[in-house]
């Protein structure tokens, strides 16, 4: 069985942002069991801000993009030390890989990354990956690991995705301020679970929370991937949720398998604005699988470029499809409506190519 396992900054690092090495030496400790048991393991760490924050002495977490970049460089190299460490006392190899969001979204790069992976897994490395913060360009940045890890479990085939927390997994509230919440032990794929808006509030240390775990879900099982969110802290946590033991919630693999390039766009990219178009369009996109030419739309919302990512919304408001656009805000207000034979010489004839559009789940 191939696993991923992603750990939170909160899960790894004290009270003032440092490295807790006994946090760590857990989980390697968990990572040699269940490759002992016959598994793969790659594990997606975050932490390298937030020990870089405490190696350099601030007082709190940077809010500008340059100083959170360099501070990354200062702590993934110590993470990666403590890592490192801790894998060699069960002879086992780690191997840093720093990847960005267009290693998903150019199909050349994808299959780079994916082979580089695969090639580590085969010389029996244990892969420890993170986005690569200190030179990642901000507009196109994840901003957290759980989508990260995700996709990385759609690239390499995984069987089950881990999300390690501080919490025991999903509630139906939010259990540090509401005593009546209960845990909810596994959702289904086709569950409304999957498409509620959670907390988006993380420990302070790290750039996550429910919300992009729920996220995360959603990638991996539209990726036919079986997640689980489980407390780092549990005993035995990792072996246990690869043995579908119960621990933490479960979510059910989506029959559905969506290619890397179409989950960026559904899951992971920023939604840029929005276009909404007509009834007929909206049955050729949701019916036909065409391409959105501009006859079919009605008006545009929001400055986006080309290669933005947008929803396509119906009559009724309601966002139905997402996708990646050909033609500007601006030009696209100007040509709304109109056939194609009545374009401009030289406009690209397909606002959202059928390539580039995802339809959401209702």
């Amino acid at each position: 069985m191939r696993v991923v396992a992603k750990i939170g900054t909160s899960s790894i690092t004290d009270d003032s942002g440092a490295i807790s090495h006994p946090a760590i030496a857990k989980l390697t400790g968990e990572i040699n069991a269940v490759r002992s048991a016959g598994h793969e393991v790659l594990v997606v760490s975050s932490g390298a801000v937030a020990a870089g924050v405490a190696a350099l002495g601030f007082d709190a977490r940077p809010t500008d993009m340059r100083t959170l970049q360099a501070v990354s460089a200062v702590g993934q190299s110590r993470i990666m030390r403590v890592y490192n460490d801790d894998l060699a006392s069960f002879d086992l190899v780690g191997a840093q890989v720093l990847v960005d969001p267009h290693d998903f979204v150019d199909r050349t790069q994808y299959l780079h990354a994916r082979e580089t992976l695969g090639r580590l897994l085969e010389l029996g490395c244990v892969p420890i990956i993170n986005e690569n913060d200190a030179i990642a360009n901000d507009e196109l940045r994840y901003g957290d690991n759980d989508r990260l890890a995700a996709l990385v479990a759609h690239s390499v085939s995984a069987d089950v995705l881990v999300l390690l927390t501080d919490l025991d997994g999903l509630y139906t509230a939010d259990p540090r301020s509401d005593a009546s919440a209960e845990l909810i032990e596994l959702v289904e794929s086709d569950d409304p679970l999957l498409s509620i808006s959670a907390s988006a509030n993380g420990s302070g240390r790290g750039s996550g929370g429910m919300a992009s775990k729920l996220a995360a879900a959603r990638i991996a099982s539209w990726s036919g991937v079986r997640t689980v969110i489980a407390n780092a802290a549990r005993p035995d946590v990792l072996a246990d949720a690869v043995d579908k033991r119960r621990v933490g919630t479960t979510f059910s693999a989506h029959d559905r398998r969506l290619p890397a390039r179409k989950l960026w766009i559904a899951f992971a990219a920023e939604v840029a604005g929005s276009i909404t178009v007509d009834d007929g369009a909206r049955h050729a996109l949701t019916v036909r699988s065409t391409s959105l030419l501009p006859a079919g739309v009605r008006s545009v919302t929001g400055r986006f470029g080309e290669g933005d990512t947008v929803d396509v919304c119906g009559a009724d408001g309601v966002a139905f499809a997402r996708g990646m656009v050909f033609v500007a805000a601006a030009d696209l207000r100007q040509v709304a409506g109109r056939q194609t034979k009545d374009l401009p010489d030289g406009m690209v004839h397909e606002v959202i190519h059928r390539d580039d559009l995802v339809l959401l789940p209702s």
